[in-house]
């Protein structure tokens, strides 16, 4: 009965990714904070310190952050299957969901009421990008080492006052 269990398993993290693809707004920052509270905080499976190592690897790699990183989890947590179907769990949801807006755009694009709703979202999930931002950064400095500090500084600086791409400057600190 181990590959049954196995099977609920990669079900499972099948349907939790695709409740975060559904539930979750503002991209893949926000959908890695919703991994942090139900992988690290809630049900223990992994570290803050891989959940990091996690989005450091998939923001390196080409392609979508986050289906990087569900890759990377699911892989880690059931092997090729996991990672199959956590980044479809991933993607689905708003692959379907933009297919569906993209359809009716004429009919969304001048409505008040939606761009409010759209103006309002962005303040939340500016809310819970910082939240991880801060949470990552701190445990960065926790561990007292230069060199992370020094290049997680850099970065920013980089990116924030000189336009720079995270990835460039990741791969120049490799």
């Amino acid at each position: 009965n181990a590959s049954v269990k196995r099977a609920r398993q990669v079900l499972g993290l099948f349907f939790q990714f695709m409740k975060f693809g559904l539930f979750t707004f503002g991209g893949g920052w926000s959908i890695v904070a919703q991994m942090q509270q139900e992988f690290v905080e809630k049900r223990g499976w992994i570290t803050e310190e891989e959940l990091l190592d996690f989005t450091s690897v998939a923001r390196s790699l080409p392609g979508i952050m986050i289906a990087n990183t569900s890759l990377i989890f699911g892989y880690h947590m059931a092997g090729v299957p996991g990672a199959l179907l956590t980044a479809l769990g991933t993607v689905l949801p708003p692959l379907v969901i933009i297919s569906v807006i993209s359809a009716f755009y004429a009919a969304f694009r001048d409505n008040r009421i939606v761009s409010l709703v759209l103006k309002g979202m962005q303040a939340g999930v500016a809310a819970v990008i910082a939240s991880v931002v801060i949470t990552m950064a701190t445990g960065v400095l926790r561990q007292k080492r230069v060199l992370p500090v020094c290049i997680m500084l850099g970065t920013f600086a980089a990116s924030a006052f000189l336009n720079v791409n995270v990835v460039i400057c990741i791969l120049a600190c490799a």
